[in-house]
């Protein structure tokens, strides 16, 4: 089992939700942050409690990922202060409820650089200093949607799919380089992207959420332990093996039914 202390961790989506309980598991453990959000006032509060609480540096970098250069200009300026990246946890991610032809076509594609291009820019610019060292860590936060079509989150769930292809396929290909990959795909939680999303209503709700911070501690003890793909939650797991032995067009159909208001 890894231990990450002294190692460079840098989070994305750290203000809220699954993103800050992976900031205090780190911090706990003592490794060093690179907090990312677009909510620079709350990454400050956060890297006051963090540096306050634990013996590590936090780096505060208040950046929109769903705008194509910025991650670019996160690597840019780790690079200028001469800070490595050990760990990447790539959590940030956003969704949006409705019909396709019905929702906001730029939003629909700024999703899109949210929970795929960027995840993939991060993770490729990133990954040469890693395998030049012979260690990285990289953590994916996909979803369970990410095995599935969803009629009105159809967007969201192929990006999902993608994350989910993605962190399997490049798991593999660094098979003996010292890096591993990691893919975190939690069902419901008890964060603020249903709000965002604009889901509060959905029926799947009624169904129980799961606290952040269980999920976060689940995908942290994976990494650890170098486990490619990991769904937190025996009702969870036992969901997705029940989908395995389905009909797609009838997962199609219940997925609709679930996410209706």
């Amino acid at each position: 089992m890894d231990s990450f202390k002294g190692k460079y961790a840098l989070i994305t989506g750290a203000s809220s939700g699954i993103g800050y309980e992976f900031v205090k598991l780190f911090a706990e453990d003592g490794s060093n942050l690179i907090i990312i959000s677009r909510n620079e006032e709350r990454l400050l509060n956060i890297k006051r409690e963090i540096e306050n609480e634990h013996k590590v540096n936090v780096l505060v970098l208040a950046k929109d990922l769903s705008k194509r250069e910025a991650p670019e200009e996160i690597c840019n300026q780790l690079e200028d202060e001469n800070i490595p990246v050990d760990i990447l946890i790539n959590n940030a991610g956003v969704g949006y409820h409705g019909n396709f032809s019905d929702t906001d076509l730029e939003r629909q594609l700024k999703m899109i650089q949210l929970n795929v291009l960027s995840l993939v820019r991060l993770t490729g610019l990133l990954l040469p200093s890693m395998i030049k060292k012979g260690y990285g860590k990289i953590l994916n936060v996909a979803s369970m949607a990410g095995f599935h079509g969803i009629p009105l989150h159809s967007i969201y769930s192929a990006t999902k799919a993608f994350v989910l292809n993605f962190s399997e396929s490049i798991a593999y290909e660094l098979k003996g380089t010292g890096i591993t990959v990691t893919c975190l795909c939690p069902g419901l939680t008890k964060t603020n992207f249903f709000k965002s999303a604009d889901m509060e209503n959905a029926r799947l709700l009624r169904f129980g959420l799961m606290g952040a911070d269980k999920v976060a501690k689940i995908g942290f003890d994976a990494l650890r332990n170098n486990k490619t793909t990991v769904i937190p939650g025996l009702r969870n797991k036992f969901i997705i093996f029940l989908e395995r032995l389905s009909p797609r067009k009838i997962i199609i159909r219940i997925s609709k039914m679930l996410h209706e208001k």
